[in-house]
């Protein structure tokens, strides 16, 4: 069962990218793991701490995604109150924010390359 805020994002992928993009698992993939990347930069994690948990991650065998979820959920809780973020607060502020930004975003994935992880050509 979908939650409000969960299916509200849903109809703003649908209303920004279209059904193909908003169901593509590896684009949702990469684009996860951006953001996830970008808050722990944020809030002090290092280049060399990040690539040293991909490693040991991807050395692991695969997790459960029910379960790998759920531990997403605890530790972005967890994460959030050591920084003292209101991560429903955030959640609303950054879904507010990307409905005026849909023209932008949308073209932002057409200059994008096909099958990267990168959201842009660097």
């Amino acid at each position: 069962m979908l939650n409000g805020f969960q299916e509200r994002v849903h109809a703003w992928m649908l209303e920004c990218f279209g059904q193909q993009i908003a169901d593509d698992l590896v684009e949702r993939n990469h684009r996860f793991l951006e953001e996830a990347l970008e808050l722990v930069q944020s809030t002090g994690c290092t280049r060399s701490e990040a690539h040293q948990l991909v490693d040991y991650v991807f050395d692991r065998d695969i997790g459960d995604p029910h379960q790998e979820a759920g531990g997403v959920q605890v530790t972005f809780a967890a994460l959030c109150e050591t920084k003292n973020l209101d991560m429903q607060q955030a959640a609303e502020d950054e879904l507010a924010r990307v409905w005026t930004k849909i023209e932008q975003i949308r073209a932002k994935q057409a200059a994008k390359p096909k099958h990267s992880p990168l959201p842009q050509t660097v």
